[in-house]
């Protein structure tokens, strides 16, 4: 068995790390505080070429493979995670079906300008009535005159509010359940397109998040992304156990950043005569994470490298997920507590690292539902 990175791997992270450190770190209190999407930060990020990252070179992207992109969404948390919610958003979900199912002209016309940061993207699964539940989903399309035709809302939609295009679930026959449904591009200034409202969140500030709208809008027929309609649910659980595995790694990253952040303050901060570092109490919180954090990466990494593989690991991406979080949750959780009172002032970042854990608990299913279904996998197991 081997767990080192390439050396290739090892040079990309710190790359990227430079350029977090560089054009990210020092705007992380502006941007919490603004909680406004940075165009100007967006447009700066873009020229480095990272939203192209899973997309060909044909295309203007980088091609790299799983476990070089999950090193990028690790190092990318370490800065906002508003802003690497936006990003993340871009690179992997809101370009995904269009870089694998877009006509030439589509790709062109839409894949090449989102590389170069020129058109922001989203994909949108979750309605007011339906998150992980997609069998719920209640957006319909409809055949019509050479096309499609698309009916209903949208909610909690990353980029939502500055999207200039978006990938939409919606189902084709809404008696089939997951076999209806089916995958669709819309663009910014078709005919009943709009955006709802802005959603104003607790944490991940710097990502625009909110409502979108689709009232009776037309799409002609090469915008439905899939080979034929129904497949939606095949391409959905590709697609989430990356997006499982990234979030595991963004979590492994707020936690980690966090403690480290608590680390530096228990060594400096000084009760009863010696610093709080000194004390068994303290050290305990620091080798708890420590146990914890170390597995979860280890988990998520592997994860990453079964999807790499081609091996059935729907579960096992699942599993890191859920185990990431609830990891990070712990950790940051324990920073406020080393903090103590200064935790509850904005001016120190645990406040900011508590509230961004949280977001992390529903991308890509809450574990209410998670722990459900893998509760039952585990029951079905033989041997």
């Amino acid at each position: 068995m081997d767990f080192k990175f390439t050396e290739e791997q090892d040079f990309f992270r710190t790359q990227v790390k430079d350029a977090v450190d560089r054009m990210i770190r020092p705007r992380i209190q502006e941007i919490d505080e603004a909680d406004e999407f940075p165009r100007d930060l967006w447009k700066q990020f873009s020229e480095l070429g990272y939203l192209g990252l899973r997309h060909p070179e044909t295309y203007g992207g980088l091609d790299l493979d799983v476990i070089t992109s999950m090193i990028f969404y690790e190092e990318l948390a370490r800065g906002s995670c508003g802003f690497a919610m936006a990003v993340t958003m871009q690179i992997l979900m809101g370009t995904y079906f269009i870089g694998r199912f877009g006509t030439e002209e589509i790709k062109q016309r839409v894949l090449v300008p989102a590389i170069k940061g020129e058109k922001i993207g989203t994909i949108c699964f979750t309605e007011d009535q339906s998150g992980s539940d997609l069998a719920g989903t209640r957006t319909t399309a409809v055949k019509k005159d050479g096309g499609w035709v698309i009916n209903g809302r949208k909610m909690w939609i990353t980029n939502g509010p500055v999207c200039d295009f978006c990938t939409v679930l919606a189902t084709i026959d809404p008696s089939k359940g997951l076999e209806g449904l089916s995958f669709f591009l819309v663009e910014k200034g078709t005919k009943g397109f709009s955006t709802g409202q802005t959603i104003h969140k607790l944490g991940s500030h710097g990502s625009a998040t909110g409502e979108l709208i689709f009232d009776n809008v037309w799409v002609p027929d090469e915008n439905l992304l899939g080979e034929g309609p129904g497949n939606g649910v095949k391409y959905t659980i590709e697609i989430l156990n990356e997006v499982r595995v990234m979030t595991g790694l963004m979590a492994c990253a707020i936690a980690d950043e966090a403690m480290k952040d608590a680390r530096k303050y228990a060594l400096e901060r000084v009760a009863f005569g010696k610093p709080i570092a000194k004390y068994q109490l303290i050290r305990a919180k620091f080798a708890n994470h420590w146990a914890w954090y170390e597995a979860a990466r280890l988990f998520s990494y592997k994860a990453a490298w079964m999807i790499h593989e081609g091996m059935q690991c729907q579960h096992e991406c699942m599993l890191a997920k859920m185990f990431a979080t609830e990891m990070c949750l712990s950790a940051v959780d324990e920073a406020t507590r080393i903090y103590g009172g200064n935790s509850f002032a904005m001016e120190y970042p645990p406040q900011r690292y508590f509230r961004d854990a949280r977001f992390l608990l529903f991308g890509g299913g809450c574990h209410e539902v998670l722990q459900n279904a893998l509760g039952a996998a585990y029951l079905r197991k033989g041997g």
